[in-house]
């Protein structure tokens, strides 16, 4: 059911959303796969910032106008997916589509496993310009994948469709998170750039007072600085490295207190507070659960 929300549409219900995007009603209220050839006139509603409460995956082949989430437009590509969780805000302006749209009510995942761990697939939380550039043999893999799901909507339900078609959206899941790592890898160099650029803000930051005065920079701030949103970012590092974004700030900050430790007559107690710890012993919990060794042991070392 569509609803009012301070000036801005909200979208609650799947049947709406069809209708909104005027084609026929879907084979399940809580699960369906839309056609984008099988598109009606789109209402001027669409062109609005609307916020729907539905997951949304949609595979867009040929796109004719622009899409926004949050306050950021994209011009699509061909062979370009990408995944929006409920509660995010869209808009869109577009004249011609092909492709393919997955939605989902959470409803139909409630009290599932699968209800939890979806979350955990970050791709959900990307910025709409980290899309997934899918090849044409991926496009058809996944394009597959997803007309299982639309035909077996269609079948008469029964007691084993819901878990049928969650393991069928698990695997299409599952498909794009190893094609996002692909991703990673194919554009190793911009990455890489990217990498660099967060060592060089690590480095700025741990070099001046800001970490005494305000702690630990957050991943959120990171990602800003980088105009890539935080969970795109800790992918992308833990494809390249090993480790997220958080674990890159604390290695950073473990390498500034070996750096204090070994190269100056700095106690312990004033490191501590210079590095943003509220107590030293906050510190030597730390430092110790990341080298094996206490600050004092670490600074023995070197005599």
């Amino acid at each position: 059911m569509k609803a009012e929300k301070k000036g801005m549409a909200t979208y609650n219900s799947i049947p709406e959303f069809h209708k909104l995007l005027g084609t026929a009603p879907p084979h399940h209220p809580l699960i369906s796969v839309i056609n984008c050839e099988d598109l009606g006139d789109y209402t001027e509603e669409i062109a609005e910032k609307a916020m729907y409460n539905f997951y949304i995956v949609i595979l867009i082949k040929r796109f004719d106008g622009k899409i926004r989430k949050g306050q950021n437009y994209v011009d699509f590509d061909e062979g370009q997916v990408s995944f929006f969780s409920p509660g995010q805000i869209l808009s869109t302006n577009a004249n011609a589509l092909e492709g393919w749209i997955l939605l989902i009510h959470p409803d139909f995942l409630r009290d599932l496993p699968f209800g939890k761990t979806i979350k955990n697939y970050g791709f959900f939380s990307y910025e709409i310009y980290e899309g997934l550039f899918v090849s044409e043999k991926e496009e058809k893999l996944l394009g597959g994948v997803v007309e299982s799901i639309a035909q077996e909507c269609q079948v008469n339900t029964d007691q084993f469709s819901q878990k049928i078609i969650i393991s069928m959206v698990e695997v299409l899941l599952n498909y794009a998170d190893r094609f996002y790592n692909r991703q990673f890898i194919t554009r190793k160099h911009i990455n890489n750039d990217l990498l660099a650029k967060l060592e060089r803000i690590l480095t700025d930051y741990f070099d001046s007072d800001r970490v005494s005065e305000e702690g630990l920079p957050s991943v959120e701030d990171v990602a800003a600085q980088l105009f890539v949103s935080p969970h795109y970012l800790s992918d992308m590092l833990r494809s390249l490295t090993g480790m997220n974004t958080q674990q890159h700030i604390q290695n950073k900050l473990i390498e500034k207190a070996k750096e204090s430790l070994a190269a100056t007559t700095l106690s312990v107690g004033e490191i501590a507070y210079q590095l943003g710890f509220s107590h030293p012993q906050s510190f030597n919990r730390f430092f110790k659960a990341k080298t094996d060794l206490s600050p004092l042991a670490y600074r023995r070392s070197f005599n």
